[in-house]
């Protein structure tokens, strides 16, 4: 189903994060833009759509103008809504911010300091996870288990922090937005997971409003990801569980890999779901809804072993999912497949 094309390389290596890949397609550019994180560096890639031309940025975790080489980058992911397309980077330490550039890293146009957050001393302090939400928020986890719900405004930078939701009492591992559309229909805008297995799961209005918590399933939730009212949510057993958002109910678990999955994508206009793990195996995954009854269906499309690495980092290059990208733990370039 999918053949491997031409590498990216990297001017450094991906560390073993979670979703340690983010992808943004520019068509009106015939440009995709890749990002990875090797310590407290970003690794910024633009890539023509005919694989011929590539233009590098390093971004660092930063203070103001001062570099901190002390401080690692948790998580950095483009953060695409009706609104903006920004760059958001995580740091872990308490003095370094939430930092948001523009897509393209060249301006930073946002920051927001985490030593705001009540916090035991001894604990360390990180956010990860960051979805938008109702088309106004962008909602960020931290290490504590909160989620920063900012509000970007239609026009400027003028980004307000607007509630904080402390459902979760662990650390959030990610946080995932609805990509099927739906509108006012939809029975989830948001799904936020953490460290120990616990979704949470939100519908937006003019706050967001919890709607059901689905029970820890007793080890990490590592990724999750919603789509026309499907919950994916991949976990450190190698397990893949599939809930339906309006109910919470399972609806199909999979026994997708041998090790700890780092990584889930969802192809927004096709329904495909990409997983990839410690066991150096993406898997390509079908979700559907039956039209008469409305169960939910997943089959399996495709398996692609990527000899001798530890997968991180996996997303589809499209919207359709006719073409994919991952990243291995010390890997220095970004290994691209298309469809056949």
């Amino acid at each position: 189903m999918y053949r491997k094309d031409k590498s990216i390389q990297m001017k450094s290596s991906a560390s073993a994060l979670y979703n340690n890949l983010s992808v943004l397609p520019i068509s009106d550019k015939s440009l995709t833009y890749f990002t990875v994180v090797h310590g407290n560096t970003v690794n910024m890639v633009s890539a023509s759509t005919d694989g011929l031309n590539f233009s590098h940025r390093q971004l660092q975790s930063k203070e103001g103008s001062v570099a901190l080489s002390s401080s690692l980058i948790t998580q950095a992911l483009f953060c695409h809504s009706p609104l903006l397309s920004s760059l958001f980077c995580h740091s872990p330490l308490l003095s370094s911010p939430l930092q948001m550039y523009e897509s393209d890293g060249s301006i930073m146009v946002y920051w927001h300091a985490l030593d705001a957050l009540e916090t035991p001393q001894a604990q360390a302090v990180f956010a990860r996870g960051i979805a938008p939400a109702g088309g106004r928020y962008i909602c960020v986890g931290t290490s504590s288990g909160l989620v920063l719900v900012f509000d970007v405004p239609v026009k400027g930078t003028n980004i307000t922090l607007a509630e904080v939701l402390a459902e979760h009492r662990d650390a959030i591992t990610d946080i995932a937005s609805e990509t099927c559309g739906g509108g006012q229909n939809r029975a989830a805008d948001l799904v936020t997971a953490d460290d120990s297995g616990l979704l949470c799961v939100w519908k937006s209005g003019e706050d967001l409003r919890l709607v059901s918590k689905i029970s820890a399933y007793g080890v990490t939730c590592s990724s999750v990801k919603l789509w026309d009212g499907v919950i994916a949510a991949a976990y450190g057993t190698g397990q893949i569980r599939v809930y339906d958002a309006a109910t919470g109910s399972v609806c199909a678990e999979l026994d997708a890999h041998a090790r700890w999955i780092y990584s889930l994508d969802v192809a927004p206009e096709t329904g495909r779901l990409l997983s990839g793990s410690e066991d150096s195996f993406v898997q390509i995954w079908q979700l559907s809804r039956c039209a008469e009854s409305g169960s939910i269906e997943v089959e399996h499309r495709h398996s692609e072993c990527v000899t001798d690495t530890q997968i991180c980092g996996g997303r589809f290059c499209d919207p359709q999912g006719s073409s994919f990208a991952v990243t291995g733990y010390d890997l220095s370039e970004i290994i691209r497949y298309v469809q056949i």
